[in-house]
């Protein structure tokens, strides 16, 4: 191996064959989705809607109850909240701990499986005429081990387009309830 190769740039096998690890192998591979909905709704109440996790299940077709845990009763920046979610037959949990929080503005957590981070979502709103503008943010944190391992857990193979098409119904729903309340 070249003195200036950092580490997990090439695996040897011990005949001394070269092999490649895939991209992202032992790193993070990146990718990100995000989707925005204008709703007609103040942005604070839109803002107190995401910010409820114990009301996620709601708004997400995946996502299926969210819990406040650590002695956590609302959203803050530290906070943690367990994440149960269910694709068909399929039911997993995560851990998410939130990152950004700014009332009527930004909801922001990062999700990890253990001690293995998953994936960082943001609610970023902006408020437009009298309603606001929410961008809803997907960014992919697993490595390349972790999204073979995510594809038998939750049998989804394109977590980027399963995602996108979630965010949309998820906006779509948060927007009928907030909507909905706001007449």
């Amino acid at each position: 191996m070249r003195a200036d190769a950092g580490p997990c740039t090439r695996l040897a096998s011990p005949a001394g064959v070269r092999l490649d690890p895939p991209q992202g192998y032992l790193g993070r591979m990146s990718e990100t989705v995000s989707v925005e909905r204008t709703i007609a709704a103040p942005p604070e109440r839109v803002w107190e809607m995401i910010s409820d996790v114990t009301r996620m299940g709601e708004w997400s077709p995946e996502t299926t109850r969210g819990t406040w845990i650590g002695g956590a009763d609302g959203p803050a920046v530290g906070a943690r909240f367990r994440g149960q979610n269910r694709k068909g037959m399929r039911r997993w949990s995560t851990v998410a701990e939130v990152k950004g929080c700014t009332r009527g503005r930004e909801f922001r957590f990062l999700v990890t499986a253990g001690p293995f981070p998953v994936a960082e979502w943001t609610y970023w709103i902006e408020a437009v005429g009298e309603g606001c503008t929410v961008t809803e943010t997907w960014d992919d944190r697993r490595s390349w081990l972790a999204r073979v391992g995510g594809v038998v857990i939750s049998g989804v193979s394109d977590r980027a387009a399963h995602n996108r098409a979630g965010m949309e119904e998820t906006l779509q729903r948060l927007a009928t309830a907030a909507e909905g309340a706001a007449a």
